[in-house]
C-alpha cells in the first residue's frame, strides 16, 4: 500500500520544483525587456520595430512550443511509470518537431516586410521589422529546442540549471546587445540588426548548456538522450504531436485575447493604452509566478498519474491550486492597497502626462485583482490537465472562453455600454474566468478518485 504523503510535503516539494521555474520564467521576461529598453534608448523607429518584430517571433513561437511542453507531462507520466525508454523516445521526438516546425516557419520572417505592410504599418517600420527577423528568425530552431530541454529537465525535477542558465542569458545579452546596438568596445554599429544577433547568439548559448548538460551530466547519462538520435520514432512523433498541437493552439488564443485587448484599449485613447500597458506588465510579473507554480503541477500530477497513485494526483492539485491562490491573495492586496505607488513605478515624474496614466492604471489594477485569481486559477488548471495528458477539450474551452466570452464581453462593456478601459478589463476577467471554471470541473472530473 502507497503512503500518503501530507500537504506540507506535497507544498514542499511542488516549491523546490516551481520556485527555479518561476525564476526562469522571470528571467526570460528580462531577456525581452533589455532589447525594447535599448533600441528605446537607440530610435523611435526602431523601438517600434521591435516591438512589432518581437510580437510576430513571440506569437509563431507559442504555437510551435506546444510540442516542446508536451515533453513535460509525458516525460514525467513515463518517469511515473518507470519506462526510461519512453523518456528518451517522447524527448528526442519533441525535439524533431520543434526543429521541423521552425523550418517550416522561418519563410515568414524572411519575408515578413510583405506581411507586416499588409497590417498596416509604416514602410520604414516594416523594413526595419524584417531587418530583425531575417536574423532573429533564425533562433525560432534553438528557442523551441531549449524549451523542449527545459521541459524534459523539469519534469527530472532539475529545474535549478534552467533557472541560472536562463539568469546568464540575461546578462549576456545584455553586454552583447549594448555592444553591437550601439557598437561599443570595438564592435560595429548594427542598431535593429545588433539586437537581433545579440538574441540569435544567447539562444544558441542556451541550447548548448542544457543540451550538454542533458546529454552528459551522469546521474542523467542513463537516460542516452541522444542514442541514434537521426533515427524517427513514428510512433513517439504521432504521441507527441497529438498532445502539443492544442498546447499551442491554446497558448495563441490566449496571447490572441491580450493583443486584441490593447488594440481596442487604443481605440479609447493613448493615455489609455500606456495605463494597459503598464498594468498588464504589472500582471505579467505576477503571473510568472502562477504559471512556475502551474508548470510544477504539471509535473507533479504526470508523476502521479504514471505511477497510478490517485492520492498524491488529487493532493498535490489541491496544494498548488492552494499555493497559487495565497500567492494571489497577497497581489490582490497589493493591487488594491497600493496602486498609485506601483503605476508610478514605470513613469518618469517630470511627464505631462503622467499623473492621468496613473489615474487610469490605478482604476485597472483594482480590475487586476480580479484579473489576478482568474488567471491564476486558468493557468493552474491548465498545467493539471496537461499532467494527465489532457489537451484537446482544454484548447476548445480557451478559444471559446476567450474568443467567444472575453473578447465580445470586453468590447461590448468598453463601447456600447461606456465603461471604457475599465470595462475592456472587466471583460477580460469574464472570460478568464470562463476558462478556469470550465477547465477546473474537467480536471476534477476526470482526475481518479483516490
Amino acid at each position: 500500500m502507497i503512503k500518503r504523503q501530507s500537504y506540507a510535503s506535497h507544498a514542499y516539494a511542488t516549491l523546490v520544483l516551481g520556485l527555479p521555474l518561476v525564476g526562469s520564467h522571470l528571467a526570460q521576461m528580462a531577456l525581452h525587456v533589455t532589447d525594447t529598453v535599448l533600441l528605446g534608448w537607440y530610435g523611435v523607429n526602431e523601438l517600434a520595430a521591435v516591438v512589432l518584430a518581437a510580437s510576430m517571433f513571440f506569437a509563431v513561437f507559442i504555437l510551435g512550443a506546444g510540442f516542446a511542453q508536451a515533453v513535460m507531462p509525458m516525460v514525467a507520466s513515463a518517469l511515473g511509470r518507470g519506462d526510461e525508454v519512453q523518456v528518451r523516445r517522447d524527448t528526442r521526438m519533441g525535439l524533431w518537431l520543434s526543429i521541423g516546425f521552425g523550418l517550416l516557419t522561418y519563410p515568414l520572417f524572411w519575408w515578413s516586410e510583405a506581411l507586416l505592410l499588409g497590417l498596416g504599418q509604416r514602410p520604414e517600420v516594416a523594413a526595419l521589422g524584417q531587418d530583425f527577423l531575417r536574423i532573429g528568425g533564425l533562433g525560432m530552431i534553438p528557442a523551441l529546442l531549449v524549451m523542449a530541454l527545459k521541459s524534459y529537465l523539469a519534469a527530472l525535477e532539475r529545474t535549478q540549471v534552467v533557472l541560472w542558465t536562463t539568469l546568464a542569458a540575461v546578462g549576456v545579452n545584455l553586454v552583447l546587445a549594448y555592444a553591437l546596438i550601439f557598437g561599443h568596445w570595438g564592435a560595429p554599429e548594427m542598431g535593429i540588426k545588433g539586437a537581433a544577433v545579440a538574441s540569435l547568439a544567447v539562444q544558441v548559448l542556451t541550447l548548448v548548456i542544457l543540451a550538454v548538460y542533458a546529454g552528459w551530466l551522469p546521474e542523467l547519462r542513463r537516460f542516452h538522450l541522444y542514442q541514434r538520435f537521426w533515427r524517427p520514432d513514428w510512433h513517439a512523433m504521432g504521441q507527441v504531436f497529438r498532445l502539443g498541437w492544442p498546447i499551442g493552439i491554446t497558448g495563441l488564443a490566449e496571447t490572441g485575447m491580450f493583443q486584441a485587448s490593447a488594440l481596442m484599449m487604443g481605440w479609447i485613447g493613448t493615455e489609455h493604452l500606456a495605463a494597459h500597458g503598464i498594468t498588464m506588465e504589472v500582471a505579467s510579473l505576477s503571473f510568472m509566478v502562477h504559471l512556475g507554480l502551474s508548470n510544477a503541477a504539471t509535473v507533479r500530477a504526470g508523476r502521479a498519474e504514471g505511477a497510478g497513485n490517485a492520492a498524491a494526483l488529487r493532493d498535490g492539485a489541491k496544494t498548488a491550486i492552494a499555493l497559487s491562490f495565497g500567492f494571489g491573495v497577497v497581489m490582490v492586496t497589493l493591487f488594491l492597497t497600493l496602486p498609485e505607488q506601483i503605476i508610478a513605478l514605470f513613469l518618469d515624474a517630470t511627464n505631462p502626462d503622467a499623473a492621468q496614466i496613473i489615474r487610469l492604471g490605478a482604476q485597472l489594477l483594482a480590475v487586476a485583482a480580479l484579473f489576478q485569481l482568474a488567471d491564476a486559477m486558468q493557468v493552474m488548471a491548465l498545467g493539471l490537465l496537461r499532467g494527465i495528458r489532457d489537451t484537446r477539450v482544454p484548447m476548445i474551452a480557451a478559444a471559446v472562453s476567450y474568443w467567444l466570452i472575453g473578447i465580445p464581453c470586453s468590447y461590448a462593456l468598453a463601447f456600447p455600454l461606456g465603461l471604457g478601459g475599465t470595462g475592456l478589463w472587466l471583460g477580460l476577467v469574464v472570460g478568464l474566468l470562463a476558462a478556469a471554471g470550465s477547465m477546473m470541473w474537467r480536471f476534477w472530473h476526470l482526475a481518479p478518485k483516490a
